[in-house]
């Protein structure tokens, strides 16, 4: 970590400050290092790493986000810090993010579950039969099938395409 930046948000309440530490990760490409609680006043201290730039950034975010929802005791960004800080930060009471090993798939087909779709295969179409199956001339059968509805629904001597002209209220 020697070289890299370190940011501080203390909050008062664990509510507080996974909301800074929520807003902080979001906002810039930082890495969090863990979160401590004091002993009494219920204080915790997020604790960020990164560059310069990001955690001055991620500070900035984590604190106006934090204080809208409860109270910010104090934060610090310490630019480039000295190799001592490492065993600083990697006390008993720090709590953070535990590093987990990365899945590991068996090799042996013994091991593996198989898979089988009880639901029917159903038959799917695409948009392209669809598009076969429509007939060439399907505007001019459309306009006929309307116009042989609209023949049956009216009654003689209705015209139903006409409607009484409403009154202009504007003056």
């Amino acid at each position: 970590m020697s070289g890299q930046s370190l940011g501080l948000i203390e909050t008062v309440g664990l509510a507080v400050a996974v909301e800074a530490a929520d807003a902080a990760l979001k906002s810039a490409n930082v890495e969090l290092t863990g979160y401590e609680l004091s002993k009494g006043g219920g204080l915790v201290t997020v604790k960020l790493t990164g560059e310069v730039g990001a955690i001055n950034a991620a500070v900035a975010a984590g604190v106006a986000s934090a204080s809208k929802i409860g109270e910010v005791f104090a934060w610090k960004v310490i630019a480039r810090t000295a190799s001592g800080i490492d065993n600083m930060l990697k006390s008993e009471e720090n709590h953070g993010p535990e590093k987990q090993e990365p899945a590991v798939v068996p090799e042996d087909n013994e091991s593996l579950i198989s898979v089988r779709n009880l639901e029917p295969d159903v038959e799917t179409s695409s948009c392209l039969t669809l598009a076969e199956e429509r007939p060439s001339d399907a505007p001019e059968a459309l306009s006929l099938a309307l116009a042989e509805e609209k023949s049956a629904d009216s009654e003689p001597g209705e015209n139903k395409t006409t409607r009484p002209r409403a009154k202009n209220t504007r003056r």
